[in-house]
């Protein structure tokens, strides 16, 4: 599911395509696109190792900016909107491929006469919306990003969809790279693939449910036991409906409803269980088992 569950803490950035380009790179390309030319000297700053016997290195002053999907970290760009569990094949296919596609619109460009800085300043003109050097966790810029007409694309099942949007088949099949044949079965792939994993998800919660939360909650005499239930009843109705949806985009639609809408909101009964039950008598772990697990001897006992 790629970054759909992911927040700050594991810096996945927001579904807006901009690009972080540093105060030094941003002013170089606006004087460039000016018609003003000379080499790019950045800015640098000491990094002090804290080791004694070495002497402070000399590295660019660049920020990586980890809140943007497409930062400049100085001696290359990186793509930090990578979902978590993604193989990152098709991504670089699909970042080489627009790669190769922009030096083929330059070259021709430039073959049939154009010079060379006028060809970069009138792309720099064209495409200098994407570039953003703020903070894009901030909602209110990313709805200015949003008005500027970047590219937002909230969902994954959505962005999956888009492999078969026509200027996306033209770039691959102009480039030589992929046939709409072999962008659909991808398509049908990944979404299968989607769908499976929020099947599995859903059907594990509504085991817990049943077979540790309600017991819990009964064993104890407290807790939403009624609200436990009806949280079960709804996964399985929820997990039917998507069973019977024979058509796949729709499928996949209700497969991330499930999970981040219906899961999420059903948490909270989950959660509430959990606040009321006694740690004894809670069968599942903890958040505390999880973040202090390795704190503890096997017999409970605290290590320091």
């Amino acid at each position: 599911r790629g970054n759909a569950s992911r927040r700050g803490a594991c810096e996945p950035p927001p579904a807006i395509i901009s690009t972080y380009l540093g105060p030094d790179m941003t002013s170089y390309l606006e004087a460039y696109k000016s018609g003003k030319s000379g080499p790019y000297v950045p800015a640098v700053k000491d990094l002090d190792l804290g080791v004694g016997f070495m002497a402070p290195l000399q590295v660019p002053a660049e920020d990586r900016n980890r809140t943007s999907p497409f930062p400049f970290g100085g001696h290359r760009f990186e793509f930090r909107a990578v979902g978590s569990s993604q193989n990152v094949s098709l991504v670089n296919t699909v970042l080489a491929t627009i790669c190769a596609d922009a030096f083929k619109e330059f070259a021709d460009k430039i073959e049939a006469g154009a010079k060379p800085q006028q060809v970069a300043a009138e792309a720099l003109e064209a495409h200098w919306k994407v570039i953003f050097n703020g903070d894009n966790y901030d909602l209110a810029n990313q709805q200015m990003l949003t008005d500027r007409g970047v590219w937002r694309i909230d969902s994954g099942v959505e962005a999956i969809a888009r492999l078969g949007a026509d200027k996306n088949v033209k770039l691959f099949s102009d480039m030589g790279v992929l046939s709409k044949e072999e962008l659909d079965a991808r398509t049908t792939v990944k979404l299968e693939h989607y769908i499976g994993t929020v099947e599995m998800e859903a059907g594990t919660m509504a085991d817990m449910i049943r077979q540790h939360m309600i017991p819990s909650c009964k064993a104890s005499g407290c807790g939403p036991v009624a609200d436990l239930e009806a949280a079960a009843k709804t996964l399985d109705a929820s997990l039917h409906a998507v069973h019977a949806e024979a058509d796949l985009p729709k499928k996949a639609n209700l497969a991330r409803s499930l999970r981040l809408e219906t899961m999420v909101d059903l948490r909270a009964v989950c959660d509430a269980a959990e606040a009321a039950v006694p740690a004894h008598q809670w069968t599942l772990a903890t958040y505390n088992d999880l973040l202090f697990l390795d704190m503890t001897h096997a017999d409970g006992t605290d290590m320091f």
